[in-house]
């Protein structure tokens, strides 16, 4: 296009030398005598400004030339002041992330996992890198509060009448009737002397003396030992129906019974207080951790085998969850924000200080590379205008 634009002025300059020697034998090409001159006027005052941005035209130090090289340093300070003004202002990052959906792209990577071993190797560095660099104190914080937030809220006693009712309909009820009646014998067996001293305390004096009071307890024990195996071998015994009533009744009052809803909301709660829960979600979490972290080092196994389930799994749910992804896109939003008013000077420090180390002519050849074709066609441009404004004036002077 340079090129293109200097032949352009030389045809010009020829045009004209033709047109002024033979304009005497043949007035009208004074037409293109005055289109000539006007072009060559044009196309050098266009390649001035055009040379005059990056360097001294011919070498002479015109003062206002080379403009780029000679104030590169405040053009690096207006770029990044321009950056930081239209792209690192907190507000103006915010209006931006607030259509963009973080957690739906995150959704659609992790459900569906590229197969290219590059593709394994970069998400087992970033899963790593991720995992590492988090602070696990704070994290772990998190993902306990966050488990104990979800017990929390879950009304269980509906969840457990359910899968009680569930169970009963299909009689897997019956090995935990027989559990609790085989640990009532056994438990049975394990205080007959507790049992045998109860009577003995409570027995009054004759019934010691004769020694009844052993008596009566052995035939209680044994009573109590055979009505237990009975209804271990006999599933009709009437004390297995009472029991499967009070069974059924309960799954009923679990999801219909307010006072009896509440009182395993209690329980529940009660369970969660205890200092033992919390040991064992630590230990939940320390355990999941540490495997993610081994997996996640791993390639092959970073979207791959059960942890690539486990993220695929994940990837469907925050598709699915309205809730999960708004969460996750307002917590990337908030981040993103948070970068840019705590890093945003920094960047803009770095953009200017890495313009200013620049050589002068780098940063003239940079720019006149990156605009490339329009600088020469401003030369092209302003040699055909000059031309035309060359034959309009000529116009008028032949009018005059």
């Amino acid at each position: 296009m340079r090129q293109a634009a200097t032949g352009l002025l030389v045809a010009m300059a020829s045009l004209y030398l033709v047109s002024r020697l033979l304009v005497a034998d043949y007035p009208l090409l004074g037409w293109t005598r005055a289109f000539a001159e006007a072009a060559m006027v044009g196309g050098l005052a266009d390649w001035f400004a055009v040379t005059a941005l990056f360097r001294h035209p011919m070498g002479l130090p015109i003062p206002h030339t080379a403009i780029i090289p000679e104030n590169k340093d405040r053009i690096g300070a207006a770029l990044a002041q321009f950056v930081r003004d239209n792209f690192l202002t907190p507000s103006v990052v915010a209006r931006r992330m607030r259509h963009a959906d973080i957690a739906g792209a995150v959704g659609i990577f992790l459900s569906r996992p590229a197969a290219d071993g590059r593709m394994r190797q970069g998400a087992s560095r970033l899963f790593a890198s991720i995992f590492e660099g988090l602070d696990q104190d704070r994290l772990g914080g998190m993902v306990r509060g966050l488990i104990a937030e979800r017990l929390d809220r879950l009304e269980i006693s509906p969840l457990l009448g359910r899968g009680l009712q569930a169970a009963i309909a299909e009689n897997r009820h019956v090995p935990m009737l027989d559990g609790i009646i085989i640990w009532a014998a056994h438990t049975l067996d394990a205080n007959a002397q507790l049992i045998r001293d109860m009577i003995h305390a409570r027995a009054n004096a004759l019934l010691r003396l004769t020694g009844l009071d052993e008596t009566i307890a052995n035939a209680i024990l044994d009573g109590l030992q055979k009505m237990l195996a009975e209804m271990v071998a006999d599933p009709d015994h009437p004390l297995r129906a009472k029991g499967e009533e009070g069974l059924a009744k309960l799954a009923h009052d679990l999801q219909h019974d307010h006072e009896t809803r509440a009182k395993a909301e209690n329980f529940k709660r009660s369970i969660l207080a205890n200092p033992a829960i919390s040991q064992w979600i630590d230990s939940i979490w320390e355990q999941g951790r540490r495997a993610m972290l081994a997996a996640a080092r791993d390639p092959d196994a970073a979207l791959a085998g059960r942890l690539g389930d486990m993220l695929q799994q994940l990837g469907q749910a925050i598709g699915a969850d309205q809730r999960m992804k708004a969460g996750i896109n307002r917590f990337a939003r908030r981040a993103v924000v948070g970068m840019a008013a705590s890093y945003g000077d920094g960047i803009v420090t770095l953009i200017s200080d890495t313009i200013a180390g620049w050589d002068a002519s780098t940063v003239s050849g940079r720019i006149e590379q990156a605009v490339g074709r329009d600088l020469q066609f401003i030369r092209l441009n302003g040699t055909l205008v000059g031309g035309l404004v060359g034959l309009a004036l000529h116009a008028i002077d032949q009018l005059l």
